[in-house]
């Protein structure tokens, strides 16, 4: 079983990726033009609008919004990793692009992209590694035998 911090990330993160997922599938040009939504427009700044990029973007968002909050919810550690290795094979190459195309924004969204674009390749990880809950046998509970 998984441990409460385990669950309690999981579903943070998850509801962390269900705007970023939601946003782009409801309002593609919103997205493009004014994510994050308190700087400027980062996605606009890095290229010309994509509908079917944005699309794909929100609709891989939600399923890791999905799985996420789905892994927090059934409680195995096998499908919390399960989770952040999905998570961590998205959010790595994600970081990676954005650590060598950050010249062309103002260093505050420098730092900001950069900062919330390795949480999701380093979050994962974290997850990964936290040990399960040890399973304490009820008193007077016989243990099962292999």
């Amino acid at each position: 079983m998984q441990r409460t911090f385990t669950r309690v990330l999981l579903v943070v993160f998850g509801l962390i990726e269900l705007p970023v997922g939601l946003w782009p599938l409801v309002s593609p040009d919103g997205f493009y033009r004014d994510f994050p939504g308190f700087r400027t427009g980062w996605v606009a700044m890095d290229g010309p609008f994509n509908e079917h990029l944005i699309r794909d973007f929100g609709g891989l968002n939600l399923a890791l919004a999905a799985l996420l909050i789905g892994a927090a919810v059934i409680g195995t550690t096998a499908v919390a990793r399960l989770a952040a290795l999905a998570t961590f094979l998205f959010g790595l190459p994600h970081f990676l692009y954005h650590l060598g195309h950050v010249s062309h924004f103002e260093p505050v969204d420098q730092v900001l992209i950069v900062a919330t674009t390795a949480l999701g390749a380093v979050l994962p990880v974290v997850v990964a590694l936290i040990p399960s809950r040890v399973s304490i046998p009820k008193e007077g509970a016989t243990p099962a035998t292999p």
